[in-house]
């Protein structure tokens, strides 16, 4: 048998109540969280880190791939397009206008290259995407929940929620009442009626018993550096010649340059990213595995010579762990196809005038009925993963879900029984791009 201790029974807190919590203050869930008080609704955000952003922001992956379909079409607007307007009233992000996106010119595809906005394979393109400052986004995150009106709850990690069974219809199910969150003040509960898991690795749905999918992946740390010669030309020369120094992109600050994936070789092995034993691993090998680069960049690399570390990224670049699997799997042979639930769609960012149309159903989870997820851990399978994990589409969905529970709340309905053309009305109003479903099924 296992070695086992037993805990005490403990009444756990209940310090506060709303409409709709959110769990989990990346982009999906800030998106979500904005969203759903926008509707009218009482949002409780909670956050397991001191600051918004997730990936986004601690992670250093500070590149919006991509806002369109490859062909010069935006596919994703919305709030992450105000996303983008927010950050360019600071001076904080850059991005190529309009007139060049899907140009095919390779002075211009050169250019952005240089700040990691053209990715894949060629014949390449000029993309709509977007590269941006963290601590801006951090900034901008904050400001703009707060004033939406929602309820900030930070430093608080999900360890459990009660699950009440119910059978809505006829059909076996459940509702979420509480989620309670672990921190340096002991064990507290949310009460919520309705619930959006943008946790990333599907905590909630984990811990609801919903059925999941999972994958193992290969962790990277972000860095820059800072006193880098010339890093917009550094990056160009190494892209042409295709070797390890092209992964030297420019910033927003003067003499700096983003490295990527460490720029480095990947750890010895896959880790599971629910793991605590794996992530320990990976961030002790990580942490030495960007630190033996920047040696080597020092060393070898021409404009490194008098280079020095800025930061590395507080958060390791976890891509995948728990999807959901919930009442649709979005397919990778679903490319293109759209949904008659259509809620929001977004292009791949290493490939050309490929699009996937996300149904709402991909969203809602089998047995509870006041759940939605978003982001990242929605249901989808591993390789349209790859395009869904990424921060413009993570704004899609929970912005869909964030209208979504605030819908699902006024009509006292379950998620899964939502009237979904409604859903769709309230996107566009709210400056979402959708596409034109008289060309579904």
């Amino acid at each position: 048998m296992p070695d086992v201790i037993s805990l005490p029974q403990q009444q756990v807190p209940v310090v506060a109540s709303c409409d709709v919590l959110v769990v989990g203050g990346g982009a999906a869930g800030i998106s979500a969280a904005i969203a759903a008080a926008r509707q009218g609704a009482d949002v409780v955000l909670v956050e397991r880190y001191g600051y918004l952003g997730g990936l986004a922001s601690g992670g250093l992956i500070v590149l919006l791939l991509t806002l369109d379909d490859g062909d010069g079409r935006q596919v994703v607007a919305g709030q992450c397009q105000e996303l983008v307007e927010r950050l360019a009233a600071r001076g904080a992000c850059f991005y190529p206008p309009a007139g060049e996106w899907g140009a095919r010119d390779e002075g211009l595809i050169a250019g952005y290259r240089r700040w990691g906005l053209v990715w894949g394979s060629g014949p390449h393109r000029v993309r709509y995407s977007v590269a941006y400052d963290p601590e801006e986004l951090k900034y901008v995150a904050t400001t703009w929940v707060g004033e939406a009106g929602v309820r900030l709850m930070l430093h608080r990690w999900a360890s459990d929620v009660v699950f009440e069974l119910e059978r809505p219809h006829g059909r076996p199910a459940g509702r979420l009442s509480h989620v309670v969150f672990t921190s340096k003040a002991g064990r507290q509960a949310v009460r919520a009626a309705q619930v959006i898991d943008a946790s990333g690795d599907g905590d909630i749905f984990a811990l609801a018993g919903e059925a999941y999918d999972s994958e193992r992946v290969h962790p990277w740390l972000w860095f820059r550096m800072a006193g880098v010669r010339a890093p917009d030309e550094r990056a160009s020369e190494a892209s042409s010649h295709g070797d390890r120094d092209a992964f030297a992109f420019r910033t927003l600050n003067p003499g700096q340059a983003l490295l990527p994936w460490g720029a480095a070789e990947r750890i010895a092995r896959r880790i599971d990213a629910t793991d605590p034993d794996d992530l320990t691993f990976a961030e002790v090998e990580c942490r030495r595995m960007v630190m033996d680069e920047v040696d080597r960049l020092r060393a070898q690399a021409p404009g490194f010579e008098q280079a020095y570390l800025t930061d590395v990224a507080l958060t390791l670049g976890i891509t995948e762990s728990r999807r959901l699997r919930g009442a649709h799997v979005l397919a990778r042979e679903e490319v293109d196809h759209v949904f008659p639930d259509a809620i929001a769609s977004t292009g791949h960012w290493t490939k050309y005038g490929a699009v996937y149309h996300i149904p709402y159903r991909s969203l809602l989870p089998l047995r509870a009925s006041n759940l939605l997820a978003a982001g990242r851990c929605i249901s989808v399978d591993h390789r349209v993963h790859h395009a869904t994990k990424e921060i413009p589409a993570c704004f899609a969905t929970g912005e869909a879900a964030g209208i979504a529970a605030a819908q699902a709340l006024r009509s006292g309905r379950a998620v899964q029984d939502i009237d979904v053309p409604a859903l769709q009305s309230a996107l566009r109003r709210a400056g979402a791009w959708l596409p034109d479903l008289t060309c579904g099924e």
